[in-house]
């Protein structure tokens, strides 16, 4: 009952509006920055980095997710004073397990997929490895790179799951809300300003794919894993102008940026192959009652779960 875990906490609708209406408030204006002065990402990106260098250009990038966490964890803990837990998972600890089995597993495929894709396409890379600089890229990636891919998941797959949840009184509602907005996220990524807004369809549907592997496993561990592993990973071994990670990694990426199928192959095909490994593993069962039944009212939860931790 991962969604009823917000009753663990105060509720208050006006609560559970500040946080996300400011965050999508930002990226709202950013996007609108971008659109309505024509901006080109790109070549803003490119003059920031040649003046300040790649690294610390990231650093800069990755502060406001650091503050972000750190203000949700408060907001959470003194406002709704509800715990870091029952915000992660409805189990009663979190399982660091689950969160380095997902790590693991996409960081493997992750790796394998694109060696492949190296060997098949060699001209489409240039070797960008350089001791000092990727030194410091890793060092700066493993302590901050997480952090932002858990300010994404607290914020879209906890905090608005279980608020959403609890409000619309069901799970698809949340899901779906969720997801598009954590795809709707991405319009200022600079890729977007290559590819044209189909890629969105590569962003909404992972949207979902960490949406449904949440509410089905009851907690954000397995999407914790698999987040901090995809944008840790990648950025390590793969850069490109056209990305909004442009840092030393150990390959560059130079081909002509296009939407091919590639772009659609992880939504259409590994994620739902993911989304079965975990079922098999984890035994997930009652997919339709996780993904689209009904939220239990704060008596029916706290009743079920004999808890007299009410608040």
């Amino acid at each position: 009952m991962y969604v009823e875990q917000g009753y663990k906490g105060e509720i208050g609708i006006w609560k559970y509006f500040l946080i996300p209406l400011g965050f999508i408030g930002l990226m709202v204006l950013n996007y609108l920055a971008i659109v309505l002065l024509d901006l080109d990402i790109e070549a803003i990106m490119e003059a920031e980095i040649n003046r300040k260098g790649a690294n610390l250009f990231l650093i800069e990038m990755l502060i406001p997710f650091i503050v972000g966490l750190a203000l949700l964890f408060l907001w959470v803990k003194f406002i709704h004073k509800q715990t870091l837990t029952s915000l992660t998972t409805s189990r009663q600890k979190i399982d660091w397990k689950r969160v380095f089995f997902a790590f693991v597993l996409w960081s493997t495929i992750t790796i394998v997929i694109t060696g492949i894709d190296i060997v098949v396409a060699p001209e489409d890379y240039i070797l960008n490895f350089r001791w000092e600089p990727f030194l410091y890229l890793l060092i700066i990636a493993i302590l901050l790179i997480p952090i932002q891919t858990s300010f994404e998941e607290y914020l879209f797959r906890g905090y608005m799951m279980q608020g959403i949840g609890i409000m619309a009184k069901n799970r698809w509602v949340p899901l779906f809300v969720t997801s598009v907005l954590f795809g709707l996220m991405h319009l200022g990524n600079p890729e977007v300003g290559k590819l044209g807004y189909g890629i969105m369809v590569y962003y909404i549907g992972t949207g979902f794919f960490l949406g449904i592997m949440t509410l089905m496993d009851e907690g954000l561990e397995l999407a914790l894993g698999f987040h901090a592993s995809n944008n840790l990973v990648t950025a390590l071994l793969i850069t490109a102008d056209s990305t909004a990670f442009q840092v030393d990694a150990i390959y560059k990426n130079v081909a002509e940026p296009d939407l091919g199928f590639d772009a659609f192959l992880p939504v259409f095909v590994v994620f739902p192959i993911l989304l079965y490994v975990f079922s098999k593993k984890y035994q997930w069962k009652n997919w339709k009652q996780r993904l689209a039944g009904p939220v239990l009212s704060r008596e029916e939860f706290f009743t079920s779960n004999n808890d007299e931790t009410q608040v």
